[in-house]
C-alpha cells in the first residue's frame, strides 16, 4: 500500500518568532488564570522563627568567626587555597542561570502541539525545572548585588587595615562589597531547589553546597558572617518560589502545612518500563 508523503513544512523566521509570541502568550495566560483561580494562603509556615534563625546564625558568626577568619587571612596551606580556588567556582552563578536560560529559549521556540504525550510531559517538567532555578537564583542574585553594594562591608583583604567591620555604603566598589556573598547566596538556592526535589537527600545537598559556600572564606573573599547570610537568604528565595509554583501547580503541590511538596508526575526522565520508579 502507498502512503502519501506528508506536505513539507517550511520553518520561516516569520513562523518562529510567531510560535514564539504564541508561546509566551500562553504561558502568561496559564499563568494568570491559575494565579485568579487558586488564593495564597500560608498560615502554618512560621516565616519570624525562620528570620529569627537566619539573624540569629549570621550574628553568631559575626562574633565568633569573622575576627579569627580576618586574622588567618593569606595563612592557608598552597595546596588548601588552590583546592578553595578551585570549588569556590561552582558558586558563580552562571552554571545555574545560563543552562536553564538557555533550555526555556528553546522550550519558547518548540512547536508544543507537535509532541506527543511523553516527550510532551518532559519538555513541560524540564521547563518547569529550568524556571525554578531561574528564579531562586537570578532574583535572589540581584537582590544580594543591590544589599552588598548598600551596606558597603570591605573584605577580609582590608582586615589588618579596616578591621572587621568597615563600612562604606553606597561606594561601589568591589572591595566593600563584602556582605552578603553572592556566591554563598547562589549556593543557598540551589541548596534550597535540592531540597525541595529531593526532602529525603538533604545530607547530601546541604554538605556539598556549605562547602562550596564555605570556599568564599578560605580564599579572602568574604567572612563567615557574609556567607551564612548569603547561604540562608538563597534558601528563603528557593523555598518562597517553591511556595509560588506549588500554587501554579508547577513540579510542586502544597500541603496541609502551606511547604511545597514534589508531584509524582514530576520526572526529568522518561520510564523505562510500567514497573519504573
Amino acid at each position: 500500500m502507498l502512503v502519501k508523503p506528508r506536505p513539507s513544512v517550511s520553518v520561516t523566521p516569520a513562523a518562529v518568532v510567531r510560535r514564539s509570541v504564541g508561546n509566551f502568550r500562553d504561558t502568561l495566560r496559564i499563568v494568570r488564570g491559575r494565579f485568579a483561580a487558586r488564593s495564597a494562603s500560608y498560615p502554618r509556615i512560621l516565616w519570624p522563627l525562620w528570620i529569627s534563625t537566619w539573624i540569629l546564625l549570621t550574628a553568631a558568626a559575626f562574633v565568633g568567626l569573622d575576627t579569627p577568619a580576618g586574622l588567618l587571612h593569606g595563612r592557608w596551606s598552597a595546596g588548601f587555597g588552590r583546592l578553595a580556588e578551585f570549588l569556590t567556582q561552582f558558586g558563580l552563578g552562571g552554571w545555574y542561570l545560563i543552562p536553564p536560560a538557555l533550555l526555556l529559549i528553546g522550550a519558547n521556540l518548540t512547536d508544543w502541539r507537535s509532541l506527543s504525550r511523553r516527550p510532551l510531559m518532559l519538555v513541560y517538567n524540564w521547563t518547569c525545572l529550568a524556571f525554578l532555578a531561574l528564579s531562586a537564583v537570578g532574583l535572589s542574585g540581584l537582590l544580594v548585588n543591590v544589599l552588598k553594594y548598600a551596606v558597603g562591608r570591605a573584605r577580609p583583604l582590608y582586615f589588618q587595615d579596616l578591621g572587621v567591620l568597615s563600612l562604606r555604603p553606597f561606594a561601589f566598589d568591589a572591595r566593600f562589597a563584602g556582605f552578603p556573598s553572592g556566591h554563598a547566596t547562589t549556593m543557598g538556592a540551589v541548596f534550597g531547589i535540592l531540597l525541595l526535589l529531593f526532602p529525603r537527600r538533604w545530607y547530601i545537598a546541604l554538605p556539598i553546597t556549605a562547602c562550596i559556600a564555605s570556599t568564599r572564606v578560605f580564599v579572602g573573599a568574604h567572612y563567615p558572617s557574609d556567607t551564612v547570610a548569603g547561604f540562608g537568604l538563597g534558601f528563603a528565595f528557593a523555598l518562597v518560589c517553591g511556595l509560588v509554583f506549588a500554587r501554579l501547580g508547577f513540579i510542586f503541590s502544597p500541603t496541609r502545612s502551606g511547604l511545597p511538596v514534589r508531584k509524582q508526575t514530576f520526572r526529568l526522565i522518561g520510564r523505562t518500563s510500567r514497573t519504573a520508579v
